[in-house]
């Protein structure tokens, strides 16, 4: 049996951060002498209709405390989604109708069941409408919690007023709401993105002033979206959701640049292949396992198949000529490939890199692609224009 140490260390082995130092641990021994679960919070505000791989890192570390046995509460903020969360925001959120908010809401618990055990031991689901809609006596007593300045500290509202930007009264009630969830449900440990840390430790204080031990926080790290670079999201089109088809989830991880890919293998708990794959075969093997965990493995298998029809081998002749290059170990110069390969000059290659005619294993390459790692090119299928093809073998 592990200790709780050993356990509090599996537990935030990828996580960005856990307060106060030593207090998941701490929480499991505790839980343990008292021969109960935690109780592990996480809240989801329905302000959209799908949810995509970014939410997933958070509800995959809440099935790692379930698959030890605790008990999750996954808070649905069906109200808290009324007032709008005002982390990372420039401006406040638009307001949705209580039937978008409601249908929202039905939307992300199926979803979110792709990810987590849907076992009534192991999992609970609340609103906190429940008990948000208090009288106006038991909202001033929660008011008195916080002080205006200590509200006004948080990054997005402190940016919001040197900007001079609005800031609601009600926005300013919003993490008070949410740490009252953590009053109701009794929450032992809370969990969130990295953007919620004022929020999660807010609501230890709004436990303590109600008499509650405080909960530990967790916070894991962002994902950045398929452009590698910008939090995923669906306004910025950089999302995968986990209802889409498997082709599609299968083809956007693909589009991943390799700089990201450990990042993705992380948070979202992939296996990873053995060492030494090359990056070709390792972002396959993270598409492979993204689509099998919300569509299965036969479908995973359709899906690479699929994408190797459309991309890979799309117009290849059945004989591809090989052509073999020397790295030395550095990164090979994509244009002298392109020259020494399809007899071009290197000018002509470099434009074409620029105007998208050049794709490896079907994957459009540009301008950042003049030099590329020789694990990434080895055994890949290069194509210059519609009909000029070479397998390329490292010598």
């Amino acid at each position: 049996m592990a200790t709780p140490p050993e356990t509090a260390a599996a537990l935030l082995r990828n996580a960005h951060q856990s307060l106060p130092h030593g207090g998941l641990a701490h929480k499991l021994a505790l839980a343990g002498s008292a021969g109960r679960p935690l109780r592990v919070k996480l809240g989801l505000d329905p302000t959209a209709p799908d949810i995509h791989l970014g939410h997933t890192v958070v509800l995959q570390k809440l099935r790692e405390f379930q698959d030890l046995g605790h008990r999750v509460v996954l808070i649905v903020g069906d109200y808290t989604a009324r007032v709008g969360d005002p982390s990372g925001r420039s401006s406040t959120r638009p307001v949705l109708s209580g039937e978008e908010i409601d249908a929202n809401a039905d939307t992300y618990r199926r979803q979110a069941f792709s990810v987590l055990r849907d076992d009534p031991d192991l999992l609970e689901v609340r609103r906190n409408g429940e008990w948000l809609d208090m009288p106006a006596e038991e909202l001033f007593r929660l008011a008195r919690v916080a002080t205006v300045a200590q509200i006004l500290e948080r990054d997005d509202f402190a940016r919001r007023f040197a900007a001079r930007q609005p800031i609601s009264v009600l926005e300013t009630l919003y993490p008070l709401l949410q740490g009252y969830d953590s009053v109701a449900v009794e929450s032992d440990v809370e969990l969130g993105g990295t953007d919620q840390t004022f929020n999660l430790l807010l609501g230890r204080d709004v436990q303590r002033a109600y008499g509650q031990p405080e909960q530990v926080i967790l916070t894991m790290p962002i994902l950045p979206g398929i452009d590698g670079s910008e939090k995923m999201s669906k306004s910025l089109g950089n999302h995968v959701g986990v209802t889409e088809a498997p082709e599609e989830q299968f083809g956007k991880t693909m589009r991943l640049p390799d700089a990201a890919m450990d990042t993705w293998f992380e948070l979202l708990a992939v296996p990873r292949p053995p060492e030494g794959t090359g990056p070709r075969d390792a972002k396959r093997a993270l598409a492979r396992g993204i689509v099998e965990r919300f569509h299965g493995a036969a479908a995973s298998a359709r899906a690479e198949a699929h994408f190797d029809r459309l991309f890979v081998t799309h117009d290849a002749p059945a004989d591809v000529p090989e052509h073999a290059f020397e790295s030395g170990g550095r990164p090979v110069h994509l244009p002298a490939l392109i020259a020494d390969a399809f007899g071009r000059s290197r000018s002509e290659a470099r434009r074409l890199l620029t105007q998208g005619g050049v794709r490896l294993d079907g994957e459009a390459l540009g301008e950042a692609d003049l030099d590329v790692a020789a694990e990434r090119l080895d055994g890949g299928l290069l194509q210059v224009g519609k009909r000029h093809f070479r397998r390329l073998r490292a010598a």
